[in-house]
């Protein structure tokens, strides 16, 4: 098999020949090392190596070249190769322009020049690169199909799951030939979408989460009756207490309902989060920390649902939607929060067909040349305006306050500023919607007036509030008049001991009602809700799991 390709393209011949040499030094064994001195030249490089039916790891383009410079030669050479990582090369004096870049060709990361030594400014970077690369699926290996309709909710569903749990796919619309072609195939109309053909060959009609997951190489099951630690939830807070738990030697096995990631994995980009000065995408940040979790050696289930918890001695009894149930001497609850629905809007009979809550990032492609809506002020809302403002004509930002300020990060409206096609609409909210089969309609209301405009709309992202999903702890683990877990000193004391508390010890800092349960992240009372923090409260929860074992 052909060596994958590492491309450089720089029009000045002395650091074209230099960077090319110190990729071949590091990397020739493994790739072939192009280079070329302008994008043109780079440009038709690329369309033999396709030609040939070669990969492409990673494309490294100067900023400062003549005719078309560093951004727009990635740009265009993401359609010619749009696994491929990218990297920009630039002066110190350019590194705005190449911050800039990362919302317009999902830039990997920028290089400063000069790059020396190689061994700490370049060759760390890159390995982190071709490794992502590695781990991203082969575009020419057998590959899962998803035969649906644009506005069919079901069909929504399947791909949010699968796009959300990294699975590759490829979208094939029910009206196109080859969509119908499958259908019939299959002795199902338009009508009868989702269908999801496996890479195996194996035909799956409007399947559950729990059914796609088995099929599509996700695992469902534990290989074991009883661990150390349980980590509910699969956000930020559970990744986090995944990986340290299961690097510091406990079995760990952590279960996820849906997909890993949580609201985090849905971000376009996270500009704030510490060791990532270029931005990461939740995707990036989702897969990096599941691959380090599954290295250390955590196991991971995906689409189980936990419905009951029961403390049964010194240990933890967790049973799953399916009837079947695992043990633990210890849990972290890191259940995170859903964003909330619009009350009294008439939206619900649109969720999947124009209405979509949270990113729905897969779905930015669709929105090319048509206004998006987005409701509410928070960093995830201006993280995702930002992000379609590449594919839409408008993002009408909706906001229920006079403006940003309290709700929104400082580098985030700073960026709204330099989007034209961003509209901030202050005190303004989503009276009702009306469509046949899809949105199609919007009523907005002047909250200061009560003035109603309607508005042809066909997307609209929520992004308002969101409250925890801890119903099913209802009887055994106390909360708070929202929902959220109390932990620690938030728990009420009567004289050292008290319902809520069965213990003489006073509860750890993350520590439930239960003995042994803890919470971290989102999902847990007062929390500061930012990755980072969530990140934090995963890793103390393990400290303090290895407390409680110590003490049993």
């Amino acid at each position: 098999m052909a060596k994958a390709t590492i491309l450089t393209v720089d029009d000045d011949p002395g650091v074209s020949r230099a960077i090319a040499r110190d990729l071949r030094r590091h990397y020739g064994d493994r790739f072939r090392v192009l280079r070329a001195t302008s994008g043109d030249e780079a440009l038709e490089a690329l369309r033999e190596v396709r030609l040939r039916g070669e990969a492409v790891a990673v494309m490294i383009a100067d900023y400062r070249m003549p005719t078309m410079n560093g951004v727009q030669f990635l740009e265009a050479a993401m359609d010619l190769f749009p696994r491929a990582r990218r990297v920009l090369l630039t002066a110190y004096a350019d590194t705005g322009a190449a911050i800039d870049a990362i919302n317009f060709v999902d830039l990997d990361h920028y290089l400063l020049k000069p790059w020396s030594p190689p061994e700490e400014n370049l060759y760390p970077v890159l390995d982190t690169l071709v490794d992502i690369w590695d781990a991203a699926s082969d575009p020419e290996a057998p590959e899962t199909r998803l035969v649906g309709h644009r506005w069919s909710a079901p069909s929504f569903a399947v791909r949010e799951f699968l796009a959300r749990n990294l699975v590759p796919y490829r979208w094939i619309a029910a009206d196109e030939p080859e969509g119908a072609q499958l259908l019939e195939a299959a002795g199902l109309t338009a009508a009868d979408v989702p269908l999801v053909i496996t890479a195996e060959g194996k035909v799956l009609h409007s399947p559950t989460e729990t059914e796609l997951a088995a099929q599509v190489g996700l695992r469902t099951s534990p290989a074991a009756d009883f661990y150390d630690v349980v980590v509910i939830g699969a956000g930020p807070a559970g990744l986090g207490a995944a990986v340290y738990a299961a690097s510091e030697g406990l079995r760990t096995v952590l279960v996820e309902r849906s997909a890993t990631g949580g609201q985090a994995g849905q971000s376009s980009r996270i500009e704030n989060y510490l060791g990532f000065p270029d931005g990461v995408t939740g995707a990036q940040l989702t897969d990096r920390a599941r691959r380090q979790a599954t290295r250390f050696g955590a196991e991971i289930l995906s689409a189980t649902e936990v419905v009951s918890l029961e403390a049964a001695g010194s240990g933890r009894v967790l049973r799953f939607a399916d009837g079947t149930s695992i043990g633990a001497h210890t849990v972290v609850l890191a259940t995170g929060v859903t964003y909330r629905h619009l009350a009294g809007a008439q939206l619900d009979g649109f969720c999947g067909a124009g209405v979509f809550y949270g990113s729905a990032a897969f779905e930015a492609a669709s929105c090319r040349g048509d206004d998006v809506y987005i409701v509410g002020g928070a960093n995830s809302a201006g993280q995702a305006a930002v992000y379609f403002s590449r594919f839409a004509e408008k993002v009408h930002v909706l906001l229920r306050g006079p403006d940003l300020a309290h709700s929104m990060s400082a580098y985030l409206i700073q960026q709204f500023e330099d989007v034209p096609n961003i509209e901030i609409h202050p005190c303004t909210e989503v009276a009702s919607g009306a469509g046949e089969g899809h949105l199609e309609r919007l009523t907005l209301r002047d909250n200061r007036t009560g003035a109603l405009t309607d508005v042809d709309a066909t997307w609209l992202f929520v992004f308002i509030g969101a409250e925890p999903q801890t119903q099913w702890l209802d009887g055994l683990i106390a909360r708070d008049a929202r929902g959220f877990v109390l932990t620690g000193p938030d728990l009420p004391e009567a004289g050292g001991r008290s319902p809520r508390w069965p213990l003489t010890r006073a509860p750890y800092h993350l520590e439930t009602s239960v003995p042994g349960v803890f919470a971290a992240g989102d999902v847990r009372a007062e929390s500061v809700k930012r990755v980072a923090s969530a990140v934090g409260e995963g890793a103390m929860a393990v400290t303090l799991v290895h407390r409680y074992l110590e003490a049993q």
